[in-house]
């Protein structure tokens, strides 16, 4: 096992948002921006922002990664540009006052009908109902994850209804 896998993924967080070089099995090297790691196989994505203005994604193995060195710590602006490159486009339109409400309004529709609802991660934080699914900013239907089919259905009905009860611009809980 290499070092880079023997890192814990507290370890690997200290790249993540900067611009580093990784040099992997038969001396290939590989320069972006670190995104994320997995924390089960140690697998590095990287990302480029090329000259036409599109990106470029690279995922390296992580038994194969020799060596990890930082180039550029970044700034806020690209941690920012990062943060929001996989996000969904209607997430871009909303001000993080915006997004707030949103997720309030949905967070106490949710409680109303019971459903056990906590929040987890940064700001504008993701909301997870009982422990086994998630809602993601900016907080729709199409914004719900989880392993269990029959609870993401339902969750996402509640969303539903919640947005026609209760539409953007309008009253509300």
């Amino acid at each position: 096992m290499n070092e880079w896998m023997k890192k814990s993924p507290l370890e690997w967080e200290d790249y993540v948002y900067k611009e580093v070089t990784v040099v992997a099995s038969e001396n290939k090297e590989y320069k972006g921006w670190f995104l994320t790691a997995d924390p089960v196989s140690a697998n590095i994505v990287l990302v480029n922002f090329l000259e036409d203005g599109s990106l470029s994604v690279t995922g390296i193995m992580g038994h194969s990664v020799q060596t990890i060195d930082v180039v550029n710590e970044g700034d806020h602006r690209m941690r920012e540009k990062l943060t929001h490159l996989f996000m969904s486009g209607d997430y871009k339109g909303h001000s993080p006052e915006d997004l707030e409400k949103k997720k309030d309004s949905l967070r106490k529709w949710l409680e109303k009908s019971h459903i056990p609802v906590t929040e987890q991660g940064d700001s504008p934080r993701t909301l997870c109902v009982a422990g086994v699914l998630t809602i993601d900013p900016p907080y729709g239907p199409e914004n719900c994850s989880s392993a269990n089919e029959i609870i993401l259905s339902r969750v996402q009905d509640l969303i539903q209804g919640h947005l026609e009860a209760y539409p953007p611009g309008g009253q509300e809980l």
